[in-house]
């Protein structure tokens, strides 16, 4: 088979699950012998980019509100030249992979063919997240998803891909479930780095956006609560922002935040648990990322992907949501007894050379 060309686009390259997911997936497909390009609409980058991957920017990091209600139509003109310039230079397209709610926008109405729109959220539960931001926040996600209707999708995680099967709100063209790339033997070997600041002790980890998704509220009642005294890290963007919260609740001594960390590993593989308080997922990456490294987790049972990941050998690792008594407890019991992480069928199923040929067979 002659190597294909795709272009994966998606909002910046800002630290997060599915910009990592993206840079993933690319390099998997290099050493396949195809051709990546990120199409990345803002110049915001906080990941190391291989010097072999293609990368180009659309917009430049000071550009606001690129799809607002009154530039989207030029910024969609803007990102149609762009792409057709790309296309000159590189040779036409064999498949587009568009991320993220901004560029599904974008990318949807550029009008690019063949076209498959990852979803990498909970969409219900998206939306009432935002309706609690205030109306121009919910209509603003209600557009963006709404751009999904008549486009081929692909959803990270079989909960989500039932979840847009039976929306109300859309109706896709179709729907294929591919779960996230790991490259699981990268992640062993930069598990084994030491960072100079990585605590010595004992501690349990959480990494992830300081968002309300993520719901750090709940994890640090649990915390209050819990009978071990493990200090908590935090690995996450806008740690400003997570001082404030953790001052504001007197837990200076028992949280620390080194804040986003270019290789996130070797704190995971050293955590005694890792532990995810979310409302809502696609997937859960940072749960695969840690029981590859052996390191015990604890995740509420959130819409979508940690009962896939975590499945009837861990299903006691996960408690309802918003419940920070059960988290807790949960937390405690793992510290306590210990877990069996032998046996993980998910493991097999999440390779980033598996997961880039289901993304290759849409290229057709």
């Amino acid at each position: 088979m002659s190597g294909k060309r795709i272009a994966i686009a998606i909002n910046s390259l800002a630290g997060g699950g599915a910009e990592k997911v993206v840079m993933t997936l690319a390099s998997s497909l290099i050493a396949m012998g195809h051709e990546p390009h990120l199409l990345v609409l803002q110049n915001i980058c906080q990941h190391e980019v291989a010097p072999e991957l293609k990368v180009h920017y659309c917009f430049g990091a000071e550009e606001r509100n690129i799809d607002g209600f009154w530039r989207l139509s030029n910024s969609v003109k803007r990102v149609k030249q762009w792409i057709a310039g790309l296309e000159a230079e590189y040779g036409k397209f064999d498949l587009f992979l568009s991320n993220l709610h901004q560029t599904n926008l974008m990318m949807t109405r550029v009008g690019v063919a063949p076209l498959y729109c990852v979803v990498h959220n909970a969409m219900e539960e998206e939306l009432k997240r935002q309706r609690k931001l205030g109306p121009l926040a919910w209509f603003e996600m209600w557009r963006a998803q709404q751009a999904l209707d008549g486009q081929h999708l692909v959803a990270v995680s079989e909960g989500l891909a039932n979840e847009l099967r039976h929306s109300k709100r859309i109706k896709p063209a179709s729907v294929t479930t591919i779960y996230n790339p790991f490259e699981l033997d990268t992640i062993r070997t930069l598990a084994e780095q030491r960072p100079a600041d990585m605590p010595e002790g004992d501690y349990i980890i959480h990494v992830g956006r300081f968002a309300r998704q993520k719901r750090h509220d709940v994890l640090f009642a649990a915390l209050k609560v819990m009978q071990h005294q493990v200090p908590l890290v935090l690995l996450c963007s806008n740690r400003k922002k997570a001082l404030k919260a953790v001052k504001k609740l007197g837990l200076e001594q028992r949280v620390i935040i080194p804040g986003f960390q270019q290789n996130p590993f070797p704190w995971i593989k050293n955590a005694k648990l890792l532990v995810l308080s979310s409302d809502y997922e696609g997937f859960g990456n940072v749960l695969l990322e840690a029981l590859a490294l052996n390191t015990p987790v604890v995740s509420t049972d959130c819409p979508h992907g940690p009962d896939e990941i975590l499945g009837d050998a861990l299903a006691h690792c996960l408690v309802p949501r918003r419940d920070p008594q059960a988290l807790a407890a949960a937390m405690d019991r793992v510290l306590t007894q210990g877990v069996s992480l032998e046996q993980l069928p998910i493991l097999d199923a999440v390779g980033a050379e598996h997961v880039a040929q289901q993304y290759l067979a849409l290229a057709k």
